[in-house]
């Protein structure tokens, strides 16, 4: 299993993935943040949500904002919705997927 930098607890399964950070040839670069599992129907991908605060400098206030980010999902990772993972940029592998989820947790 290969150390892919981050201080994430490493999956017990194993997996044949070439797109998987931790048994595949897949490096992480760039941003790492945390969203909640908005959808797990596709194949070897999932929809996560993650909220943000936005400064609006004419009130001086902040406010609540939501994306929802595409992201690989190797198949050593269980997950479910409503789950909160951890989610690390890569290369883009397809069209809209350019991230890949490196942890999960209750």
């Amino acid at each position: 299993m290969r150390n892919i930098g981050v201080n994430i607890e490493k999956p017990e399964k194993t997996c044949e993935d070439k797109f998987c950070p931790y048994h595949g040839t897949l490096g992480i670069r760039g941003k790492i943040f945390e969203g909640n599992v908005v959808s797990v129907k596709g194949t070897m991908n999932t929809v996560i949500e993650r909220e943000f605060t936005h400064y609006i400098s004419k009130y001086k206030r902040y406010e609540k904002r939501r994306s929802k980010i595409r992201a690989h999902l190797p198949p050593c990772i269980d997950l479910k919705l409503g789950q909160k993972v951890t989610v690390g940029e890569c290369r883009p592998l397809t069209k809209n997927i350019s991230f890949v989820v490196i942890g999960g947790s209750n």
